[in-house]
């Protein structure tokens, strides 16, 4: 019977990174240029916040898929908002560095900024600093 609880605690926890991996991309992609560079910056992302590098592709590949099949992004974002603060500042960082993967950012990319700000219950200028600080570095 313990296996099968550390299986389900193991499947929850990979099921939280397959969502973020997808909002990661859904970022990534919204600009219509998903590049090397910002699946480098997201594979980087997953492996900070804990994942098993073991496990690393696996989760990607089905991040991609969540995401292709997915219309919205509430359900990336369920679980990652009642992290803590720095768990979520890590994912805004990783946000605002695929954004600016290719040097530039758009009024869409700016708009999802905006929306997914509130949608994980943080700061406006929380945010605003992790942008200025990425975007100057």
């Amino acid at each position: 019977m313990f296996n099968i609880f550390k299986n389900n605690k193991k499947d929850h926890n990979n099921n939280l990174f397959i969502n973020i991996g997808a909002l990661l991309i859904h970022v990534a992609k919204i600009d219509e240029n998903y590049s090397e560079k910002e699946k480098e910056i997201i594979k980087k992302t997953l492996l900070e916040l804990g994942l098993s590098a073991d496990v690393l592709d696996n989760v990607f590949k089905k991040s991609e898929e969540t995401e292709k099949n997915s219309n919205q992004i509430l359900e990336f974002t369920k679980e990652v908002k009642n992290k803590d603060e720095e768990f979520k500042i890590k994912i805004v960082e990783a946000l605002w560095k695929i954004i600016y993967a290719d040097n530039v950012s758009d009024i869409y990319e700016m708009s999802l900024m905006r929306r997914l700000t509130g949608l994980l219950y943080l700061d406006t200028k929380i945010v605003g600093d992790i942008k200025n600080k990425i975007k100057n570095s």
